[in-house]
């Protein structure tokens, strides 16, 4: 009899969501319009760590192209922490910038020991302002699923109103003010609750030769076109355009992230009541991105509840001084006691 926490989460999970289609996608969080913006606030993030990622035997550190490093589970008393569904990290693997459903930012920075995380200090959190300066909660924007980062510039994606925000952080950090960008032809008619889901911004100072080089790619979570795959679009160029992505094994979307060689990883992520959940990473050439393109690859890495797995939303790469190419992982909560926020490293083993 399995008796690990992450079986016992989901199922009890489970129990409580007979009337859902599907908890891993993500969940309406009910946002009170804000008249005026709060000002940004320090907190503290409790972590606790996961010594191993099979919960049945602690031995097994390989799964698939991936070895587990390290994990933790994170736990605030400020009371708008969870719900994360998009990370990014700096270039050594620390600092980050990280949102959440409701429509908030958080900055901080992950404290390692050796190649291990121990903790998340110096984490200040703040509510994402629009043009007008104040929070997009109060015009009913919160749903924030995606984020891209271009230098200086950050993008973030909205589900529901399909709509993506340019905040100029490196002038104005948190307290910056997001500007709407033309939307895509056929982003409109995403569906409300699987709409954009991961963004990726081939940056032109790593990827000089691709003639993606200083695009965003924007994938939907289940926006399914005529042949039944997931909608993408390239925007940025002369004009945006189309390309979509094979779905398989009814997975969903959930982010991406570019490999320091220009390969793309998509993360996915499925849910079922009868036991069919999982989540897992498939490799794709960014060669292969091409208007009107349906890309495909191979998986990389898959688990299931026998793991340390949850409602994982967030993907990001980044190369240590010792050539170690890292992957790191976080979870969605869903603002629920139910489910965990993770916080995993896998190394890749090209």
């Amino acid at each position: 009899m399995t008796t690990d926490l992450t079986r016992r989460h989901f199922l009890a999970v489970a129990a409580s969501a007979a009337a859902l289609p599907s908890l891993a996608r993500a969940q309406p969080v009910p946002v009170p319009a804000t008249p005026s913006a709060r000002a940004p606030v320090s907190i503290e993030i409790e972590a606790r760590p996961i010594p191993a990622f099979d919960t049945r035997d602690r031995t097994h550190t390989r799964f698939g192209s991936l070895q587990y490093r390290s994990g933790l589970v994170l736990t605030s008393r400020y009371k708008d922490f969870g719900g994360i569904s998009g990370l990014r990290l700096d270039d050594k693997g620390e600092g980050f910038i990280a949102i959440s459903d409701k429509g908030n930012w958080f900055t901080g920075k992950i404290a390692y020991s050796g190649d291990t995380m121990v903790g998340i200090v110096d984490v200040e959190a703040a509510p994402m302002l629009g043009a007008d300066g104040r929070q997009i909660t109060a015009r009913g924007w919160y749903d924030t699923e995606s984020i891209a980062v271009d230098g200086p510039t950050v993008y973030i994606g909205l589900e529901r109103v399909h709509q993506i925000l340019k905040f100029d952080f490196g002038r104005d950090g948190v307290r910056a003010r997001g500007e709407p960008i033309s939307q895509p032809p056929g982003m409109r008619k995403l569906p409300s609750n699987g709409s954009l889901e991961a963004l990726v911004m081939v940056r032109k100072d790593r990827f000089k030769s691709s003639p993606l080089a200083g695009m965003l790619l924007a994938i939907s979570e289940r926006g399914l076109d005529s042949a039944g795959n997931i909608a993408a679009w390239i925007i940025g160029g002369k004009a945006p355009a189309n390309f979509s992505v094979r779905r398989t094994k009814n997975y969903d979307i959930s982010d991406a992230a570019l490999l320091p060689s220009g390969d793309l990883l998509l993360l996915e992520r499925k849910f079922s009541l009868f036991g069919d959940t999982g989540v897992r990473i498939r490799r794709i050439p960014l060669a292969s991105i091409v208007p009107d393109a349906a890309i495909d690859g191979p998986t990389i890495f898959d688990a299931d509840l026998g793991y340390e797995i949850d409602n994982f939303e967030g993907l990001d790469v980044h190369v240590t001084p010792e050539g170690d190419t890292v992957l790191t992982l976080i979870s969605d909560d869903n603002f629920s006691m139910l489910q965990r926020t993770l916080l995993m490293q896998f190394t890749l083993l090209e």
